[in-house]
């Protein structure tokens, strides 16, 4: 049997327009092949959309049910998920690297996968490939290298039933062939080594799973995006992170006649447009103004719609504003629906193209708006009658939308002749004036010279009552500002009636008030332009003055330039603006001054930005670093000048009046939170900018220093600093900063003196990286800065550089044996402020017996030692040394026995050595317990080391031998481990290559310090 074509089919109906019955077909299709678990707020159930729709249409029943038959037997579309695969975090590391290269493997399995199903956990557990034809699987680009691939990769997967399909995804990590030493290289940890012996039982190039996602599509939404689990084939590792997916269940090939034969988002536009305007004429039944909110099942339509047909956001925006627009100039109902629409074009439109029919379509639109709004405006008196609830309302909406219309980036891209909307507005509210007063003079028509006079009265009391309501009403809608006198003359007028009002002290009394008893009312609304102008003026003549300024001190006595007089004059015609304004309303009075103050404020952060670049300016021309340091000089003189005027203003401005003025209307702590607080903003600002220019100068000042100012490594030929460079470097500091002192303010000066101190420490400190200079000879410099007091104080010069330097200078003056010492000094005493155990400890008993000589060392045991072995245990001994070896050549190295797989040796051992007491009261000497872990063919690992200082022997200070070796106290030691990172004192002795001792001494802390277990 021939099929009918369908539009012949529904012209038959009845006599249905072709474009209602075909576009009903459109909606009946789309309710028929509905896709998508429905969302909360939309309507599931598909009888009530078909009711809804009915209405929306108009149809009879006959004539629904007759569509409703060839929707039917239409051939149902080709259903398709738009799957996007975003990104994924947390998965697995699968390489050696502790990586992996993650791609994925996608698809639709056709069979239902129930829950209920004996083999559905089985099943769960298959992978893609072995469930889905390869010709039906979409794979991503390998991710090389991370655990948070971000793929952003989009595909069409086509199925034929919601029911029984389900949509998988496996995440694999791509192997390919390596060589076991490329492999190797790619080693971090022990983890990995486990990687590598077990791809060695795997197939080559076999890919490893790393979790997958199985999904039934009768459990999706139309659209959907979220974080899905990657769900794993064992338990091996359950957690294997996430994956980010996106869903949209769209049609293909639907066979709709619209869907054939017209642009999805016109198929959508007319759609929307009917079921907007039903929802329109349903609120206009109720008597009640549409909103711009759809009801539940038109939003349910449309969004089915949309998806169905995979309508970008973007085109059904524009369908939206093409339908709203055209409503707008038939039905009535709120403008300001159409706003939405505007903003979404605008911040859409730089990322969307559309076709030339599209961009006539949518110019078509706003020229046709724009038409409509102002013929709206022509006639406002009727369209908006003020006798009509909320007309005022709706005629400000009419013309936002129109003011937004016109500044959109569309409507001047495709609008090539861009009206002047203020100008069509005025030239329609002139025209509708014209034709208003003729129409209300044609419906007067006088029979007789009385009526006639009659008639003429009420059209004047008419005219004249039109015009008061645009005086009232109408004229801040459509005028931005009114013709007035300039604020010049007002204010001058205004200072007059205030002198007269001044002048009723003199007038005899009077029963009732004086007219010009509230005269400043009349000038509120001038207030504003009043201080705008005065602002405008002050602020003018500051950048004037900026660039007349050649910053040269004005005068033999001032240390400022010329533009700080003219800022003076600027703050003093503001104050007497205040003074002469002498507003008499407190609380507004109170505005006023913020107002003022606020502008005072920016006009002094103005003028450090520009004299900033005046004096930049000035350089470049000159290419003069002394004239440039100089201009620097004056800038920061005239910043602290500034800032003086503006710490005057509270008493000039008379804050403490005002204060009294409004004590009862505004409370006291308002007034400090915005008066005070704002200056004291603009002071701190005013503060750092002197700090920066300081900066800047001191810059400036360095490099214009000679050679021996400079960091030796900028030199690298110039002579290390000496007592020979010391001098002249001394002399053109006393130079400089004399000079600077006679160009500065004494707050400045010690700014700047501070700044070169830092620097010159800094050189000096860079100086002694490469020699060891002595440090008398830099303490001169410390007196030049202090200057007998009249420099920079002591607690200023001894920062914590100056400290550091001075002790550094110290190491660098000692000697080698001197250096060892301290070293071992400084090993003592961080033994002594260590408490942590976290390497063990060892325990032993000392005594020192004067008569003989001897210190007897009884090395009891030691505990909580680290498993240095691979079987988790360790080969202790102790190995005993007198240091530093210098002050004890003669004693040997004492070692106990090594405990085999011992963390807690019992030794039990006693060692006696014979030295003076003397040498254990030298600085540094010390008992030096280093534990060792044995290992037979590699060197001894270190367990950790413990500093015992002879200063602290028990019978050290005794006359006679009283100590009694039984009740000697055990000491317990922590046992610690050198830093890493090295030692100042190791640096020094190792710049020592001539030096044998220190050399060999460096070299045993080195070996020490590589077998540390210390991060720092």
């Amino acid at each position: 049997m021939e099929q009918v074509p369908t539009g012949l089919a529904l012209c038959e109906v009845s006599a249905l327009p072709l474009q209602l019955a075909l576009l009903y077909e459109e909606v009946l299709y789309t309710i028929l092949h509905r896709l998508g678990k429905p969302e909360q707020h939309h309507v599931a159930d598909a009888q009530e959309l078909y009711a809804y729709v009915q209405k929306a249409f108009g149809m009879d029943a006959e004539e629904h049910s007759v569509i409703m038959q060839q929707v039917k037997e239409l051939e149902s579309p080709i259903f398709c998920l738009k799957a996007t695969v975003k990104e994924a975090k947390g998965i697995l590391g699968k390489d050696v690297s502790g990586f992996s290269d993650p791609y994925c493997l996608l698809g639709i399995e056709a069979k239902s996968q129930e829950p209920a199903h004996p083999d559905h956990k089985k099943r769960m557990k298959a992978v893609v490939k072995d469930l889905i034809p390869e010709d039906q699987i979409h794979r991503t680009q390998v991710i090389n290298q991370t655990l948070s691939p971000v793929w952003d990769e989009t595909f069409i997967l086509e199925f034929e039933d919601t029911e029984t399909a389900s949509f998988h995804l496996d995440m694999w990590d791509s192997d390919t062939v390596e060589s076991v030493r490329h492999k190797l290289g790619e080693l971090t940890d022990l983890h990995g080594l486990k990687r590598i012996f077990k791809d060695a039982r795997k197939d080559k190039g076999q890919d490893d799973f790393l979790g997958n996602v199985v999904l039934r599509l009768k459990d999706l939404h139309c659209w959907d995006d979220q974080w899905y689990q990657l769900e794993p084939r064992t338990e091996t590792y359950p957690n294997r992170g996430q994956c980010h997916l996106q869903f949209l269940l769209t049609h293909k090939k639907r066979a709709t006649t619209n869907s054939r034969t017209q642009p999805s988002y016109t198929v959508h536009r007319h759609l929307l447009q009917q079921l907007v305007s039903y929802e329109i004429l349903q609120h206009q039944a109720g008597s009640i103004a549409w909103d711009g909110e759809l009801s539940r099942h038109a939003s349910t339509v449309l969004y089915l719609h949309a998806t169905q047909k995979d309508l970008s956001d973007f085109h059904q925006v524009m369908a939206q504003w093409l339908a709203y627009s055209k409503l707008y100039q038939s039905l009535e109902f709120n403008s300001n629906c159409l706003l939405h629409q505007i903003t979404s074009i605008e911040y859409q439109w730089v990322q969307e193209r559309l076709r030339p029919e599209q961009k006539a379509e949518l110019a078509e639109s706003f020229q046709s708006l724009l038409t409509y709004g102002v013929s709206l405006i022509r006639r406002y008196r009727i369209i908006f009658p003020l006798s009509v609830p909320r007309s005022t309302e709706r005629l400000q909406s009419l013309l936002r939308v129109l003011v937004q219309m016109c500044k959109m980036k569309a409507f001047r891209e495709l609008c090539t002749l861009s009206p002047n909307l203020p100008q069509m507005v005025s030239s329609a509210l002139k025209s509708g004036t014209t034709e208003w007063f003729h129409m209300k003079r044609q419906h007067l028509k006088p029979m007789s010279m009385e009526e006639n006079g009659k008639a003429l009265s009420r059209l004047l009391l008419e005219v004249v009552g039109d015009l008061q309501q645009c005086q009232k009403i109408w004229n801040k809608f459509f005028i931005n500002s009114m013709s007035k006198p300039t604020a010049e003359s007002l204010f001058q007028l205004y200072m007059n009636l205030q002198e007269l009002y001044q002048m009723k002290d003199f007038l005899p009394k009077r029963d009732g008030p004086l007219a010009l008893s509230n005269f400043h009312q009349w000038f509120k609304e001038a207030v504003p332009q009043w201080l705008q102008k005065a602002y405008t003026i002050a602020l003018e003549r500051a950048q004037r003055a900026i660039q007349m300024d050649q910053l040269t001190p004005f005068g033999e006595h001032n240390k400022h330039s010329t533009s700080t007089v003219d800022l003076s004059t600027c703050y003093a015609q503001i104050v007497k603006t205040w003074q002469q304004l002498n507003w008499p309303d407190p609380e507004e009075a109170f505005m006023i001054m913020v107002k003022l103050v606020e502008d005072m404020c920016k006009i002094a952060l103005m003028y450090c930005r520009l004299i900033k670049e005046r004096a930049e300016a000035l350089s470049l021309s000159e290419q003069n670093e002394g004239e440039a340091a100089n201009r620097l000089c004056i800038v920061v003189n005239n910043i602290k000048q500034l800032r003086l005027l503006i710490l005057k203003l509270p008493s000039q401005l008379d804050w403490a009046h005002l204060e009294q003025r409004t004590g009862a209307v505004i409370d006291r702590q308002q007034i400090q939170n915005t008066l005070h607080n704002q200056l004291d903003s603009t002071v701190s600002c005013l503060d750092r900018e002197v700090q920066d220019v300081v900066q800047a100068l001191a810059t400036k000042q360095l490099c214009l220093s000679p050679c021996w100012l400079q960091p030796p490594c900028a030199l690298p030929n110039a002579p290390l600093l000496s007592l020979q460079s010391i001098i002249p470097l001394m002399k053109f500091l006393e130079s400089e900063l004399q000079y600077l002192n006679e160009h500065l303010v004494q707050e400045n000066f010690k700014s700047l003196l501070a700044l070169l101190w830092h620097h010159t420490l800094a050189v000096l400190s860079a100086a002694t990286a490469q020699q060891v200079p002595s440090a008398q000879r830099y303490k001169n410099l410390e007196l030049c800065f202090h200057a007998e007091g009249c420099g920079l104080p002591l607690e200023t010069l001894h920062t914590a550089a100056f400290l550091s330097l001075d002790t550094h200078l110290a190491l660098c003056s000692a000697t080698s044996r001197k250096l060892i010492q301290k070293y071992f000094s400084n090993r003592i005493q961080q033994q002594l402020d260590t408490s942590s155990e976290k390497y063990g400890a060892v325990t032993i008993k000392a005594l020192y017996r004067p008569s003989e000589q001897k210190l007897r060392v009884e090395v009891l045991n030691a505990v909580n030692l680290i498993p240095l072995d691979s079987n988790g245990s360790s080969d202790p001994f102790v190995q005993l040394t007198l240091e530093p070896r210098h002050e004890f050549p003669e004693v040997v190295a004492r070692t106990t026995q090594c405990k085999r797989n011992e963390l807690h040796p019992l030794f039990d051992e006693a060692f006696d050595f014979l030295i003076p007491p003397e040498k254990c009261r030298q600085e540094g000497a010390c008992l030096l317990l280093t534990v060792f872990d044995y290992d037979t063919l590699g060197a001894n690992d270190l367990e950790g080391e413990a500093f015992f200082p002879l200063c602290h022997l028990p019978g050290l200070d005794a006359d006679e031998d009283q100590a009694d070796a039984g009740r000697v106290p055990q000491t317990r030691l922590p046992l610690i481990h050198p830093k890493p990172t090295g030692d100042e004192i190791l640096r020094l002795l190792e710049s020592r290559k001539g030096d044998k001792e220190a050399q060999a001494f460096v070299k045993l802390r080195k070996q020490r310090a590589k077998q540390s277990k210390e991060t720092e």
